[in-house]
């Protein structure tokens, strides 16, 4: 499917309709949960600042290139945005792109030995607070995917598309209990996973997310 096909399919995704048939969680929980998105990401700003400021430095010798990388994922209702990040694999070569395919494993020996230390403590999620406030991510919510993959999934798993009913997050439920997801079964785990967020929405189980998190990135399980 192509982005421009799927882009004209959105308009029968209609919030009206499908948001009441497919998320649970009252009106009051999402407008909360909307407030402290914004607040929480505000608190984190400072600490954002520091820590690019930081990396700059330590990139020159561990981690030399660019402080972000950029790329198109898919949000709420299909919609494509740019997701920020801390860069943790070694930049393209002038020219060259790389793309990796949707059943492909991860490329772990573009990680760098710093971007791992990086990705296995979630720091490398950190800039996407941006993201969050700009309206396009939640602080906890289900993983937004690349956005060529996510088409991909989107043809081969029926229940994929409904994942898109809410905000993608920095930290969700599948995230924080799966891990990294590779291939279409694992993708399919994934999507269940995030619709069991989505119908069950409530501020006991971000709560729950958010120990989980805390928990990975202490004990340094990321991806």
């Amino acid at each position: 499917m192509s982005s421009e096909d799927f882009s004209d399919r959105i308009s029968e995704w209609h919030p009206s309709r499908d948001l009441r048939l497919l998320v649970g969680g009252t009106d009051h929980f999402w407008l909360n949960k909307r407030i402290s998105d914004i607040l929480g990401s505000v608190a984190l700003l400072p600490t954002l600042g520091a820590l690019a400021l930081l990396l700059l430095v330590l990139n020159l010798r561990l981690n030399p290139g660019p402080l972000f990388f950029y790329q198109h994922r898919m949000g709420r209702f299909g919609k494509r945005f740019v997701a920020i990040k801390f860069r943790t694999m070694l930049p393209e070569a002038p020219g060259k792109q790389v793309k990796r395919g949707y059943r492909d494993p991860l490329e772990h020996h573009r990680i760098t030995p710093f971007g791992r230390f990086l990705r296995q403590t979630r720091i490398d999620e950190l800039p996407q607070i941006i993201n969050v406030l700009r309206g396009e991510m939640s602080l906890i919510g289900p993983r937004p995917d690349y956005y060529d993959h996510a088409l991909e999934y989107l043809e081969a798993i029926p229940e994929y598309r409904a994942r898109h009913a809410i905000r993608p997050g920095i930290s969700g439920l599948a995230q924080v209990t799966l891990g990294y997801a590779i291939g279409l079964d694992q993708t399919r785990a994934k999507a269940h996973a995030d619709l069991t967020y989505i119908r069950n929405a409530c501020l006991w189980l971000d709560i729950k997310i958010f120990w989980l998190t805390l928990v990975t990135v202490t004990l340094r399980r990321g991806i």
